[in-house]
């Protein structure tokens, strides 16, 4: 069995042939037979598992199963305290309720690559960082919830998967977990419990309070992944 992490690119889709001549992880990936774990949004970047491993693919990809996947979210404005609390709590979207979610206000910039196609802003509205830390899957759910509580994404990175992160992988590399993180990953999936609702299920970061600066008007980060 091989297992390999991929650091996908903004607008690339997270499967490896598209009929429209989109960017896929063709595109970046030249082991034969093996296959992402879950999605990651067209739009969004960062951690993409990849592995001929079946039963490990269905363990942390299927919606019964609650494996933590953390992202960094850059949203327009400064989320309050109330908008906080109603992430942590659960929010409806199209009539179903999210689960409860670890969210906090990153204290500075997490520190990455410039993406691809800067972000649109507009000068008269700062904007900041969020680390949310999921065990559901809906379809962008990261987004929609953001955007429930008043405050737009902008930009999407998913840094880490239980506790394996990118490390220093820039967008477009990959590379094949030692055997220590292959570990690591199957202990993750051996505990991840089942669901009980059947909902689906889908996530690194600094704690800490808003700065109250302007971050991310350049679309980078000052906290480093490693």
């Amino acid at each position: 069995m091989r297992y390999f992490i991929l650091n996908k690119p903004y607008e690339v889709l997270t499967q490896f042939t598209d009929e429209a001549g989109r960017a896929t992880l063709k595109d970046f990936v030249s082991v034969p037979n093996i296959y992402p774990v879950g999605r990651l949004d067209y739009d969004s970047e960062g951690m993409v598992l990849l592995t001929d491993d079946k039963t490990l693919q269905h363990r942390l990809s299927d919606p019964q199963f609650k494996v933590e996947k953390t992202y960094w979210v850059q949203v327009e404005g400064i989320p309050t305290d109330e908008a906080l609390t109603r992430l942590r709590l659960g929010v409806v979207i199209k009539g179903t309720k999210t689960s409860p979610a670890k969210a906090q206000l990153l204290e500075e910039e997490p520190q990455v690559w410039e993406r691809s196609t800067p972000i649109r802003f507009r000068k008269n509205i700062p904007t900041s960082w969020l680390e949310i830390k999921i065990s559901q899957g809906m379809n962008r759910q990261v987004r929609r919830m953001t955007a429930a509580v008043g405050y737009p994404t902008l930009r999407l990175i998913r840094p880490a998967i239980g506790q394996l992160t990118l490390g220093r992988l820039q967008p477009g590399e990959y590379r094949e977990l030692n055997p220590e993180e292959v570990t690591q990953l199957k202990v993750i999936a051996a505990k991840a419990p089942k669901s009980t609702t059947g909902k689906r299920t889908g996530t690194f970061g600094t704690k800490g309070k808003s700065s109250g600066k302007k971050p991310g008007s350049k679309g980078g980060f000052r906290k480093q992944i490693n």
